[in-house]
């Protein structure tokens, strides 16, 4: 398994997108890494379609260090989990640690609240590029951006190359 041995965290909140939740769960699990959802709480949130996800843990209950890597999928998702404090500084603190951070779609508005993408090449869902440009970032129109522990993408379309791109990463 290529991936033994890394922990990857997933990002939830209600309205997630199902496809950028779930297939980098499965992708990464299946590659051998242990993957825990995270949410503001440790709770059932439900998908853009009703369909659930079972947080693992609260973040306010982790930080950054427990992880190899932080997955930020999208839908309006992202919007709500900005909102919590805790969710914004386990990212925050993910970025500032070196860790991949991963965001698809409307993931990109969570790096906006977190900060440190200040000057890094990104993509994200084309509604989101004024977002992202007024967060100090250099707007891509790509499938994957990958710029230092940074991974982007813009849609269901790209999670092939977006998980391919996280998972060079922590293999090093």
């Amino acid at each position: 398994m290529k991936l033994k041995g890394k922990t990857v965290g997933v990002l939830a909140e209600d309205l997630y997108q199902e496809m950028e939740l779930w297939y980098p769960v499965y992708r990464f699990r299946e590659a051998g890494a242990k993957v825990k959802i995270i949410g503001p709480e440790k709770k059932t949130y439900k998908s853009k379609l009703g369909y659930p996800a079972d947080a693992d843990t609260a973040a306010g209950k982790t930080d950054a260090e427990q992880f190899d890597a932080i997955i930020i999928p999208g839908g309006y998702a992202p919007d709500i989990m900005r909102r919590y404090p805790e969710m914004v500084k386990l990212v925050r603190d993910a970025i500032k640690k070196g860790k991949v951070v991963g965001a698809i779609c409307h993931g990109g508005w969570m790096l906006c609240s977190a900060g440190g993408i200040e000057g890094k090449k990104v993509t994200g869902f084309f509604a989101i590029k004024d977002d992202l440009v007024n967060a100090g970032a250099k707007y891509v129109d790509a499938e994957v951006v990958v710029d230092g522990n940074i991974v982007t993408s813009r849609k269901p379309d790209d999670l092939p190359a977006f998980c391919r791109e996280i998972m060079k990463l922590l293999k090093g």
